[in-house]
């Protein structure tokens, strides 16, 4: 086999991967929601999406009317809403059950074309539904929960110049004399919003309650054009403990067996391309980590959340606390990083992590140098190139020995015609004379095959390339080339490539050889202008290293 046949399988089984996976997506996703939009105002879900109370044993804890748990409150229609203004956040919170009812990230526009809309990662209406909730449970009392109605007398906050935090307190009181307050603070150049219920029992007996914090997320595909429709980013929930580390739990898990797992510590996460929100419980495990499938009349609809299991005692008359932190923004790693182990793992680069996160490393410190992702991507392929020489040399010289023999081998070819089996064996002895290895060229190229998906996943995944600016007309280096331009240089720098190649002596192969070119170049102008910048300017540090290469080795003979 050729280098050029090694080059047209590589190609031809990644698209094929890609193209499986995808399939396999399709076929293991639950039903689509319905395109019908949902009604302003009417509940998300049904009263089951509120967890039980943890049965902990515990003989103080009053039982409810029945032995069962106390009902939850009824939640009333939707009415008013606060608005909290960050430097990072604008925020809609509904004191109708007390739950983030709008989040938009102000440093992400939907859009290079709108840079005054800010992307809405956490939204309740409509047919994309994903929402953060969280509430209080126990027994024998009511306990507030996402679906109670709470009182306010603020409608708009704003963090000011000068100000660390600002946070917004919602109340409501229980039948039984129990005041509670739920406390939502945003902090200035944070993506984390800290949740705190301040319990003040006013009751005549000891008040003893749990968390829960969930999110509600429906599994409607993102619209985000051909490329992404083929190679599509992971759309689900993941869970991270220290014992078993990171984990997927996608849509089609919750379906067939939901999540029931009691861990010390950890967190939960619902993902998505580029953005990510998550829940850090904040005291002591143990913890109970859970995830519920909902269908809904507009469609399934999924929980994912954790609930804790150590009881909180308040004594009558005295006041306690219990909370948890909200991750709500974009996949950036310096935050993901500093905000929790593994949490950085939400970066989905797959399989290929080890090789993945210390090229976008190398491309994040280069990025700090020249200010411009597209030149990082343009300076890291170069290095990339330079570390590979040894090998890519290796390869263009069995390519231009190949070349060389060309002529002679198409003389054996003419000889032994339609003989395979005397052609091959002319060949081989042809090959053993001249000293040249006809498999040469492959390992080299085989060896950079997982570097080069490495760096395909870095360029898709790190939010960091999100809109970023490269140069004259391109202005998103995270999706395609308006133009077209950067995919039909490639194509041309593919052309140039198969010039200086040997030439296959099947015609057959020489007429597939010849269309790779084009192929490639219809395939390249969906894929983000980051990575045809990369294959581009790989391109030309090879036709410049093989036509050094080919002349050095003509020089010699």
């Amino acid at each position: 086999m050729d280098v050029q046949r090694a080059i047209l399988v590589f190609a031809l089984a990644f698209v094929l991967i890609l193209v499986y996976q995808r399939w396999l997506e399709e076929q293991q996703s639950p039903d689509p929601v319905s395109t019908e939009p949902a009604t302003a105002g009417a509940p998300a879900t049904s009263a089951r999406d509120v967890p039980a109370a943890p049965d902990v044993g515990r003989k103080d804890v009053p039982p409810a009317p029945g032995g069962s748990p106390a009902a939850a409150p009824v939640q009333a229609a939707s009415g008013q809403r606060v608005q909290v203004l960050t430097d990072l956040l604008r925020v809609q919170i509904e004191i109708s059950g007390g739950g983030l009812h709008l989040v938009e990230l102000r440093k992400y526009p939907v859009s290079v074309e709108q840079p005054d809309q800010p992307f809405a990662l956490l939204r309740e209406e409509g047919t994309d539904i994903f929402t953060a909730h969280s509430g209080l449970i126990g027994k024998g009392r009511e306990f507030p929960n996402h679906r109670t109605t709470y009182r306010t007398e603020e409608t708009k906050l704003e963090l000011k110049e000068g100000q660390d935090s600002v946070s917004l307190k919602l109340l409501w009181d229980a039948p039984d004399g129990v005041k509670y307050s739920k406390v939502y603070t945003f902090t200035r150049n944070s993506y984390e919003v800290k949740i705190d219920y301040l319990v003040d029992n006013q009751s005549d007996t000891t008040w003893t309650g749990f968390l829960y914090a969930q999110f509600l997320r429906t599994p409607v595909a993102q619209d985000r054009g051909f490329f992404m429709d083929v190679v599509p980013s992971y759309l689900g929930g993941a869970i991270y403990t220290p014992q078993d580390k990171f984990e997927k739990v996608d849509f089609s898990d919750m379906s067939e067996k939901p999540l029931s797992r009691v861990v010390d510590a950890g967190w939960v996460a619902m993902l998505q391309h580029y953005f990510v929100g998550a829940w850090f419980p904040r005291q002591p495990g143990p913890f109970q980590l859970y995830s519920r499938a909902l269908n809904e009349p507009t469609g399934p609809r999924f929980n994912l959340g954790f609930n804790t299991m150590s009881p909180v005692d308040v004594a009558a008359g005295a006041t306690g606390r219990i909370g948890a932190n909200l991750f709500v923004g974009p996949k950036e790693q310096k935050r993901l990083e500093k905000q929790a182990e593994g949490f950085v793992l939400t970066v989905d680069y797959g399989w290929l992590t080890p090789i993945s996160a210390p090229l976008f490393w190398v491309l994040e410190r280069i990025h700090a140098i020249v200010g411009n992702w597209g030149w990082a991507i343009v300076i890291l392929t170069c290095l990339i190139k330079l570390a590979f020489f040894p090998l890519s040399a290796a390869s263009y010289k069995s390519m231009a020995k190949m070349k060389k023999l060309q002529p002679r081998l198409q003389t054996l070819k003419e000889r032994y015609g339609d003989d395979k089996a005397k052609l091959n064996q002319a060949m081989m002895e042809l090959y053993k004379k001249d000293k040249v290895n006809p498999l040469g060229g492959c390992l080299p190229i085989v060896v950079q095959i997982p570097v080069f998906i490495a760096l395909y996943w870095v360029l898709l995944e790190s939010v960091e390339l999100r809109q970023a600016d490269f140069m004259l007309w391109i202005n998103d280096l995270s999706v395609k080339d308006p133009y077209f331009v950067l995919p039909i240089l490639m194509g041309a720098t593919m052309l140039a490539q198969q010039m200086l190649n040997p030439s296959p002596l099947d015609p057959m192969q020489k007429k597939i050889m010849m269309a790779l070119p084009i192929v490639f170049t219809a395939l390249f102008l969906y894929f983000p202008a980051g990575l045809v910048l990369y294959w581009l300017v790989n391109n030309v540090l090879s036709i410049a290293q093989q036509w050094y290469i080919n002349r050095t080795v003509a020089a010699k003979t």
